[in-house]
């Protein structure tokens, strides 16, 4: 396997010269390779994306600091800090799984930033001034006699409020950081976070109302049921949201994206309602174990399938398209197995982390810049030919070049084995 040849380091910079594109279109039309020379990195992101972002996360923390503050309110400072701990233990189990199903094309920390402040704060106000406003209805159209029952709460107001306010922040994701939105992996993992960041408030609430009502036993309870048994039940519901909108992006016509868009939220509401609605079915512990070794336990193998193969799709599309970089001159043949595989990616780290010169940031950077120059031209193919994939693109090509420079000169001579 051989990324250049190190030997001559013009080749970091110079390839044989472009055979004919295929014929898909101007969408699918190939830019030139250059002759020679290392042009000039351009930056790919949005700015203004960025700062909308940034200012995005900074009203979210404000926000979250409120919540907070309400918790300590009903909970007590000790209460919400002792939770807030065993909150952090399901938490980390859930960023784990989510930055290992991200690793292939990883997306930008501040969207991942904002997502989880979406989930942990903006998601949690929106439950709870909602349920006050249901609440404060309910009480003045009865006199003040009557409040939601359980069964209404849990298995219609839950999941038909909660999932659209999670829903709300990929769909602004989406819109903000359009282009970084290439697909269903990343609607799943920006699903998965504002998830997380939504579950880690609402554990916060309920360790503390069992702490608060029944001492460490039912806090321990209540730790096992949320923390252990289902730690992935909201990323569960969110992710069908953040997966529609992944596809729905890729549809040419825009009531067939919206369309996608619903069917994935009502899913992410009918799991919620069916998740809630499981415990009003059964009697006993003895039956909401059977029910969840039945029904729910299944339904998140279900899940881990899905997952793994809508990564083995993202891979095999990095491939296909650039193959078609390759038919061009961009890249040889080894480059595309090295960088469409777990394997020759990890072979290229390995090798990387030999040379003596800073190979692996630039080894890191080449295959970034190419696993993204792969889902631009999806988005190209996919009939979005409009000017900003292209920019994008040229843009993605130049960089590929300096890292190539980047890898020529921390080479030293050192083959890729």
């Amino acid at each position: 396997m051989t990324l250049f040849d190190p030997r001559h380091p013009a080749s970091a910079v110079s390839a044989p010269a472009p055979a004919q594109a295929p014929d898909a279109g101007p969408a699918a039309a190939l830019p030139p390779l250059p002759a020679s020379g290392a042009p000039a990195r351009r930056q790919t992101g949005s700015t203004a994306s960025l700062v909308l972002l940034i200012v995005g996360i900074i009203v979210l923390a404000f926000v979250f600091l409120a919540v907070i503050g309400y918790l300590v309110l009903g909970l007590g400072p000790a209460a919400v800090v002792i939770c807030a701990i065993l909150a952090l233990i399901p938490l980390t189990v859930v960023i784990t799984a989510i930055t290992v199903i991200d690793r292939w094309e990883p997306e930008p920390r501040p969207a991942l930033w904002f997502a989880f402040l979406w989930g942990a704060a903006a998601s949690v106000a929106i439950a709870l001034i909602v349920d006050l406003g249901v609440q404060v209805i309910v009480a003045t159209a009865s006199d003040g006699q009557a409040t939601t029952s359980d069964l209404w709460s849990s298995v219609i107001q839950a999941p038909v409020v909660e999932e659209s306010a999670k829903a709300a922040g990929v769909l602004l994701l989406v819109i903000v950081f359009r282009r970084q939105f290439d697909g269903p992996v990343d609607g799943l993992v920006y699903g998965a976070t504002v998830a997380a960041g939504f579950a880690f408030t609402e554990n916060i609430l309920y360790f503390g109302q069992s702490l608060i009502e029944s001492g460490g036993v039912g806090l321990g309870f209540t730790f096992v049921l949320r923390g252990i048994m289902s730690p992935f039940a909201h990323v569960m519901f969110t992710a069908c949201t953040g997966v529609a909108l992944g596809f729905a992006v890729r549809q040419k016509h825009w009531f067939a994206a919206v369309a996608v868009f619903l069917l994935g939220l009502v899913l992410a509401m009918g799991l919620h309602a069916l998740w809630n609605g499981s415990t009003f079915l059964v009697e006993g512990l003895d039956g909401y174990f059977l029910l969840y070794f039945v029904v729910q336990v299944p339904l998140f193998v279900l899940a881990i399938v899905f997952v793994v193969l809508l990564r083995r799709s993202e891979r095999r599309l990095t491939h296909a398209r650039l193959s078609e970089y390759a038919a061009a001159g961009w890249f040889s043949p080894a480059e595309v197995e090295m960088l469409s595989t777990g394997a020759g990616r990890r072979a290229a780290r390995r090798w990387a982390r030999t040379l003596p010169g800073n190979g692996e940031p630039a080894m890191r950077a080449f295959t970034r810049d190419a696993t993204r120059l792969a889902f631009v031209r999806q988005r190209m193919l996919a009939g979005r030919s409009t000017a900003a994939p292209r920019q994008d693109e040229a843009a993605l090509l130049e960089s590929l070049l300096a890292d190539r420079l980047a890898l020529a000169g921390a080479s030293g001579g050192h083959p890729l084995t």
